[in-house]
């Protein structure tokens, strides 16, 4: 900013504070002539305007704010203030929701834009309330004929529709295969083999109790990154016993001694489609979460393959989100999912949580992609000569 403009700045300022706005407009629309490229200069002129009574020409001014910065986020909050004042509902509606994405932390905002956000807010929530029910009604008769597994779809359609659920893809860490469908929990019926793998239930928990007892040393723990290398969330979990697993596989091969102390479990797993790759899977483990612990939100390592998970001991207080659905559990009953779309759990109650967790290949590959699948990752693996990261 020039000398002359900050001058010009400085008187314009110093007329608002007086209330005479008229010749804070005059000071601020000479310094524009000066610097015409000044989001400041535009976003003052707005104000004294809006001051003025002066409402198109606010809004100009928050045009030509906009213009350079389109982000700015007073500028759009009190675009969507004019829209409100002026009884323009919709419009307002949704310029808050413009306004609000662009909102920075309560914190960092003074008191009266404080109160311009919880207005904001307050606003686009009705909105989002009468909008989601008015598709709703208008929608009924089309999804009437839906299954349940498709009206649940059209439920996630219409929230991310209102913008009410985050929309969620995969972001594996490592292996993306192309084609398949980021889907958060996969329906029961694509797995014929679900309810015998759960029929398997009280065998899994006798052995787990074994092993508890006998083999406590066997549980290490889930994350173990050296100290060097960027932690980012898993810094309060690395190396802690909090989040610990047995796992009956080890770079894809089975631990023959862990395997033997669990017979019905491993004959439960091995039935299962089992995704199996040189170095990496299968895998299968007892997942242990202490209480008061949380995993944080975080994407598995390829999406060729799912995870199941069969609950085994399960307080009350634990909980599983995938994407934008979480879901309760219940002892025994096991369920499918595309850990490569973020995911998190958490123990909040006084006792242990534990889970049997394994993978599988997704069933939409077929025979011959997952064949070319393992090649084209062993093929890497030779060329580079590395020896692949932990399963997470």
């Amino acid at each position: 900013m020039s000398d002359v403009v900050a001058q010009l700045n400085k008187a314009a300022m110093r007329a608002m504070a007086a209330g005479d706005m008229g010749t804070a407009q005059s000071a601020l629309l000479e310094a524009l002539r000066h610097d015409q490229a000044n989001v400041g200069l535009w976003l003052n002129l707005a104000i004294v305007r809006r001051q003025l009574q002066d409402i198109d020409g606010a809004f100009d001014a928050l045009r030509e704010t906009l213009l350079l910065d389109s982000r700015n986020f007073p500028a759009l909050l009190m675009q969507a203030a004019l829209l409100d004042r002026l009884g323009k509902k919709v419009q307002a509606a949704t310029a808050y929701g413009i306004a609000l994405a662009q909102a920075p932390a309560d914190r960092y905002l003074d008191a009266p834009t404080r109160q311009a956000v919880e207005r904001a807010r307050a606003v686009h929530g009705r909105h989002v309330e009468e909008l989601g029910r008015f598709i709703r009604d208008r929608a009924a008769p089309s999804s009437d004929g839906c299954t349940a597994v498709e009206r649940r779809r059209v439920e996630a359609f219409i929230d991310t529709t209102l913008r009410t659920r985050k929309r969620y893809q995969q972001e594996p860490v490592e292996y993306y295969y192309p084609g398949l469908p980021p889907i958060e929990f996969y329906e029961r019926d694509e797995f014929p083999w679900l309810p015998g793998f759960e029929a398997a239930t009280e065998d899994v928990q006798r052995e787990l109790a074994t092993i508890l007892v006998e083999d406590e040393a066997g549980f290490a723990p889930y994350i173990q990154y050296e100290d060097h290398l960027p932690l980012d969330q898993w810094r309060e979990l690395n190396k802690s016993p909090r989040w610990s697993a047995f796992h009956f596989y080890q770079a894809g091969k089975p631990v023959a001694k862990r395997c033997d102390r669990a017979p019905r479990t491993m004959e439960a797993v091995r039935r299962l489609p089992q995704a199996n790759v040189d170095l990496r899977s299968p895998t299968a483990m007892f997942s242990v979460l202490k209480p008061r612990t949380r995993i944080p939100p975080h994407h598995g390592v390829a999406n060729f393959r799912l995870v199941v998970h069969l609950p085994l001991v399960m307080p009350p207080g634990c909980g599983f989100r995938v994407g934008g659905e979480q879901r309760a559990w219940r002892l025994g009953e096991a369920w499918v999912f595309d850990d490569t779309i973020e995911h998190e759990a958490w123990n909040d109650s006084d006792q242990i949580r534990i889970i049997l967790i394994c993978d599988i290949w997704s069933p939409r590959l077929s025979e011959e992609e997952r064949a070319a699948i393992r090649a084209v990752i062993a093929a890497t693996d030779a060329f580079n000569g590395t020896v692949p990261a932990a399963h997470i």
